[in-house]
């Protein structure tokens, strides 16, 4: 068992809570999914705890014993300083073991005695052991539950046998003689159904044989839908052999697929004609998924610096799928890339959170404006996702006002391919009559396949296939969005980990009554849910969606990359009445994007490019982490009055930044706002008017670097992409005109805020 440690300080407070509301449940878990099996990383562990108190003399880690309540009470208690536990984290992900030789060394760098550091690294691995046994319990007691359904559903069968004929009840004397005809002539209806979705197939060159079994079979496989026999292209018939797994045979033909929604039909198993072409569609997709899925090179191109991303080679996907890539519009543009990554997440917990619209949204709230679903149809079989079908309509954005919202309507698939083995596939339908009719895009088959793995993880592959029209789209962002930077597959993956990361940390530990900062477990909460919808508006004011209502506003005098926009707020709660004035640009920066962001978070520096603190210091009073990285956080700020004329005033942050880009929010709140979240309040009605920074990666795409970027071995890690955003009320009254020099101040400020931030890092 690990030493116990001391209570946390006041800067150093414990920052995880048990859930989310209205968060972490919807967000990540399937109905009935227990939270614990999320693997159990203690955030107030990592922060304040994390091995940095140890006792004097005392053992710890593997060598303590059951006599460490019998220690002297004379010990002292040491607490690491937050540099030395960033450093000993760093070291303990590359060797969990260290020699002594290492520790001397790690002691003699951090100003540690030897057995502080021995002490630490075996506190560190208890903990993570135990961690590790939690989630296997969990998973065990999933596995029981699941044998548990099965066996009732077993029972309940054994319970109502079913005639294999009509379909009624097996035993005679439970029926009429009319009742009993009946069935039996509904029974030759069905097959009258066979043959006419035979005849159907022959029109439309499909294969001839119905998806409904041999007439000679029982209903009950007729009712189902062999997913081993599909196409893997429009029009191109074949067959997902055993050998079609990740290298294992996992894909090989798995459990039938009931294809209608129960109230269809008299039995259940029918669907209407019109549907069976989005069966057959979807049957396509995920054939050509898996098989982009588990091919590797020539088909695909590992990119050059080393990572795991990979790109679609074009001419390669034309041979092996010559029915799909004849179906691409000639004009359009087509970005397709492949990635791969360990996230803290099981498959079950996964699949249910893309197959509902609303946990999918919030899984990715900075790349998903809006999704909906149009219609279901088929919901699974046995209680699960496995074959579900719906038909959905989404909105996908970068944050950025230069790139237009992306509008895609499509069909997603499910299917489980065997035990702790899914996959989930995309494919876009036309609009209206016409088939081939796309708004501005079109998503060839795309998605994941999830394994589980035995540590509590799984590893999620995921392949973005997409065309688009490239001329909507600013110059200074074609490159970025083609090389699949803006909306590919590693942008998915790394929003996929950092939330599913938050969520474990979150959810994890047991949160104390009433921490050292004066801050109580529902006063996070309350902060975290003021946190997320702050995000959520900055984001909409960057890229309007259907969802979320702006009026563009077109001014003489302002820069065509500057999108001016602007909402009359009347009884909005969480946001004040009056005339909301929305100004967001981008720029190219040639800073990286790890220089930049570091500089925008730093509340020391905040004075150097916040016009509106007045160059006040910024205090950190309150730190809530969301992850691992300790730069992906929660933060209340407070600005000191300069003199007794001034107020205090609290600003509240999040920030974040991953692979695929950076984000720094912040808004202004009142005090007496402050005070309620801290006691736990509702914050849904706290008035926020968030403005911020988001940053994008790689920015190689302006002419005007070029020489800048010659000499250097790739131009690729020395820029990125800035957008500046505000939000500011320019009217209290909802009535009021806007006028000229409202829209003039905030684009004053936008582009002061940008010539401060480029004077701060010597940068022209």
């Amino acid at each position: 068992m690990p030493i116990p440690s001391s209570i946390p300080s006041s800067s150093e407070f414990s920052t995880s809570t048990r859930k989310m509301d209205g968060y972490g449940e919807v967000c990540l878990l399937g109905d009935g999914f227990d939270p614990s099996g999320a693997v159990r990383m203690r955030e107030d562990e990592y922060d304040s705890r994390s091995g940095s108190d140890n006792i004097d003399g005392a053992l710890s880690g593997d060598d303590q014993d059951a006599n460490d309540e019998q220690q002297p009470k004379g010990k002292k208690y040491h607490r690491h300083t937050p540099h030395q536990i960033q450093e000993l984290e760093i070291f303990f992900k590359e060797c969990p073991h260290p020699d002594d030789k290492q520790r001397s060394e790690l002691s003699r760098r951090l100003c540690l005695e030897t057995k502080q550091v021995k002490f630490w690294f075996q506190n560190r691995r208890t903990q993570m052991k135990t961690q590790i046994e939690r989630h296997e319990n969990a998973i065990l007691k999933q596995e029981n539950d699941k044998l548990r359904a099965e066996n009732s559903v077993m029972k309940d069968a054994i319970a109502n046998p079913t005639c294999n004929t009509c379909g009624g009840p097996s035993i005679p004397g439970h029926l009429s003689f009319e009742e009993h005809h009946l069935r039996i002539e509904n029974a030759r209806l069905r097959e009258e159904l066979h043959r006419l979705y035979t005849v159907t197939n022959k029109f439309l060159g499909w294969p001839v044989s119905s998806p409904f079994g041999n007439q000679g079979s029982s209903p009950s496989s007729d009712s189902c839908l062999e997913l081993s026999v599909g196409r893997s292209g429009i029009g191109r018939s074949s067959t997902v052999s055993d050998s079609m797994g990740l290298g294992n045979g996992h894909f090989g033909a798995g459990p039938a697929m009931p294809i209608s929604k129960p109230e269809i039909g008299v039995s259940g198993n029918d669907i209407p004609l019109d549907r069976t072409i989005y069966v057959d569609f979807a049957l396509a997709a995920m054939n050509e998924l898996v098989e982009m899925a588990q091919t590797d090179a020539p088909l695909w191109i590992r990119s050059r610096d080393g990572g795991s991303r990979e790109t679609l080679n074009l001419d390669e996907y034309s041979r092996t799928f010559p029915s799909s890539a004849g179906m691409k519009h000639i004009n359009w543009t087509t970005e397709a890339t492949r990635d791969s990554t360990m996230v803290i997440i099981n498959s079950l917990a996964l699949v249910e959170t893309l197959m509902d619209a609303n946990r999918w949204a919030e899984m990715f709230p900075c790349l998903i404006a809006r999704a909906t679903t149009i219609d279901v149809i088929t919901s699974g079989m046995c209680g699960t996702r496995n074959g579900a079908l719906q038909l959905m309509h989404a909105e996908l954005r970068v944050l950025s006002p230069l790139v237009p919202v992306r509008t895609l309507k499509f069909l997603r698939f499910c299917r489980q391919h065997a035990d702790g083995l899914w996959a989930v596939v995309d494919v876009s339908i036309g609009e209206g009559s016409d088939s081939n009719t796309f708004l501005g895009c079109r998503r060839l088959p795309s998605g994941c396949v999830v394994e589980d793995m035995p540590n509590g993880f799984s590893k999620v592959t995921w392949v973005e296939h997409t065309e688009y029209d490239e001329t909507v789209i600013h110059q200074l962002y074609r490159q970025l969005i083609s090389s699949g930077v803006g909306f590919g597959s590693q942008r998915w993956l790394a929003n996929l980990q950092r939330q599913c990361e938050c969520l474990a940390i979150l959810m994890s530990s047991t949160i104390p009554t009433e921490d050292p900062a004066g801050i109580s477990p529902g006063g996070r909460r309350s902060m975290l849910k003021l946190s997320q919808r702050m995000v959520d508006k900055f984001c909409s004011g960057l890229c309007s969606s259907s969802l979320h209502k702006w009026d563009k506003l077109v001014v003489g005098n302002i820069s065509e990359d500057v999108k001016v926009m602007a909402r009359k707020s009347i009884n909005e709660p969480g946001e004040p009445p009056g005339i909301v004035l929305s100004a967001a640009t981008s720029v190219w920066m040639p800073v990286t994007q790890q220089r930049l962001f570091a500089f925008l978070q730093d509340d020391r520096l905040r004075s150097e490019w916040d016009i509106l603190s007045n160059s006040r210091p910024m205090l950190e009073m309150v730190r809530i982490s969301k992850g691992q990285d300790a730069d992906n956080r929660v933060s209340l700020l407070r600005a000191n009055p300069m003199n007794a004329n001034e107020s205090t005033m609290f600003i509240l942050q999040e920030t974040w930044t991953d692979i695929s880009g950076s984000l720094v929010v912040y808004a202004p709140v009142d005090t007496a706002s402050v005070s309620l979240m801290m006691r736990g309040g509702d914050s849904a009605y706290v008035s926020l008017l968030p403005s911020g920074f988001a940053i994008l990666p790689n920015a190689t795409n302006n002419d005007k670097d070029a020489s800048m970027k010659s000499g250097m071995n790739s131009g690729h890690d020395n820029g990125c992409l800035l957008t500046v955003a505000f939000q500011i009320l320019v009217n209290n009254l909802p009535t009021a005109k806007l006028t000229v020099e409202s829209v003039e101040t905030v684009n004053n400020l936008i582009f002061c805020t940008i010539r401060k931030i480029k004077t701060a890092l010597q940068v022209s």
